[in-house]
C-alpha cells in the first residue's frame, strides 16, 4: 500500500474500532492474532462452561488472552479492575502453563486506568508470570499493520481505489476535527496559558477578534497534542496538509492587496467539513497550533535580532 491507501487503511480500522463492542471486538482481535500469531487458537465459549476465561492462546508457549470491550470505558474503570483480576483467577484455576497473560481491552484510544495496570503487575508478581500486559487499541493498531497488505484488507475490508476520492487527505484533517468535536469542554492537561504571539499577529495583520479566536483554541492544545503524539502519522500528515494549504491560499491572494486576516478566514472555511459554528471552532485549534508552531503564517522579520 502507498501512503494515501495506508492513511485510508487506518482510518477504516479506526472506525472499526469505535463501533466494535463486547463480541465484535473480540472477534476483530482474534482475526488479528490470527494472522499475526499462525499457532494462535481462539477459543469460542460452548453452553454453561462458556471459554473457561481464556479467549485465545498460543499453547505451546503458554501465553493466554482475555478481551474486554465496553461501549464507554470512562464510566467502568472499576469494572475494568475487577474483571481483570476476575478472570485472571479464573484462567489460572482452569488452565496449565499460564506464563504470560494479556488484558486485551478496546478503550476505543482513551488509554487505561492506571488501577489497571497497577493490579495486573500484582497479578503478575503473585503469580510469578514471565510476562504480563495491557493490549490497546493502539497497540492493536501496530500490530495490524505488521501484516502483509492482503491481510490488513481481509481485516478492514477493500479500500476503495484512490483516484475515484476527491480529496483524500481531507480525511486526515476530517478525522482530527471529529476527536476534537468529543472533547469536553474543561482542558484535560494542566494549565491554559496563551503564547506570546502578539507581534506575530500584528504583522500577519490579524484582527482583535481573528486573535480572540486563536487564543480560545489554544485550550485544547493539551488534549490535541496527547492524541497527535499517539498517532504520529496523523501528526505529520495534518503539518504537510495545514502547510500546503495556506501555501496555496497566499499563493492565490499574492497579485492583490491582501493580509494575513483574508489568509485565516479563507483557511477556516476550505479546512472545515461543515459550515457550522462547531466545526469552524474545531478548525481554529488546529489553525492555532501550527500557527504557535510558525509552520503557517509569517514571522515578523526583527524576530531573530
Amino acid at each position: 500500500m502507498d501512503r494515501d491507501e495506508k492513511t485510508l487503511a487506518r482510518i477504516l480500522f479506526q472506525n472499526k474500532i469505535f463501533k466494535s463492542d463486547g463480541q465484535k471486538f473480540e472477534d476483530l482481535f482474534c482475526d488479528i492474532m490470527s494472522y499475526a500469531e499462525p499457532e494462535f487458537r481462539k477459543i469460542k465459549p460452548w453452553g454453561n462452561i462458556g471459554d473457561r476465561k481464556n479467549d485465545g492462546y498460543i499453547e505451546n508457549k503458554g501465553i493466554f488472552y482475555q478481551v474486554y470491550a465496553p461501549e464507554d470505558i470512562s464510566k467502568n474503570y472499576t469494572e475494568v479492575v475487577r474483571k481483570l483480576e476476575g478472570d485472571f483467577k479464573g484462567l489460572i484455576n482452569q488452565w496449565k502453563n499460564v506464563k504470560e497473560f494479556y488484558f486485551v481491552v478496546n478503550e476505543k484510544y482513551k488509554g487505561v486506568n492506571a488501577d489497571a495496570e497497577q493490579s495486573l503487575t500484582n497479578l503478575k508478581d503473585i503469580y510469578k508470570l514471565n510476562k504480563s500486559g495491557i493490549i490497546t487499541s493502539d497497540n492493536l493498531e501496530r500490530k495490524l499493520f505488521l501484516l502483509d497488505d492482503d491481510q490488513i484488507q481481509v481485516i478492514i475490508g477493500s479500500i476503495p481505489k484512490i483516484d475515484t476520492i476527491l480529496k483524500l487527505d481531507y480525511s486526515i484533517l476530517h478525522e482530527i476535527v471529529g476527536y476534537i468535536l468529543e472533547l469536553p469542554l474543561k482542558p484535560i492537561i494542566g494549565e491554559i496559558k496563551f503564547p506570546d504571539w502578539d507581534e506575530k499577529i500584528q504583522f500577519n495583520k490579524l484582527s482583535p477578534y481573528s486573535k480572540h479566536l486563536l487564543n480560545n483554541g489554544t485550550q485544547t492544545f493539551g488534549a490535541l497534542d496527547l492524541f497527535l503524539h499517539k498517532q504520529s502519522f496523523l501528526a505529520e500528515e495534518l503539518q504537510k496538509k495545514m502547510i500546503s494549504i495556506y501555501q496555496e491560499i497566499k499563493e492565490k491572494w499574492k497579485s492583490v492587496s491582501f493580509t494575513g486576516e483574508h489568509i485565516f478566514w479563507e483557511m477556516i472555511e476550505q479546512c472545515s467539513p461543515r459550515k457550522s459554528k462547531a466545526f469552524q471552532e474545531a478548525i481554529i485549534v488546529i489553525l492555532a497550533k501550527y500557527f504557535e508552531s510558525c509552520d503557517i503564517f509569517e514571522e515578523p522579520k526583527n524576530k531573530n535580532k
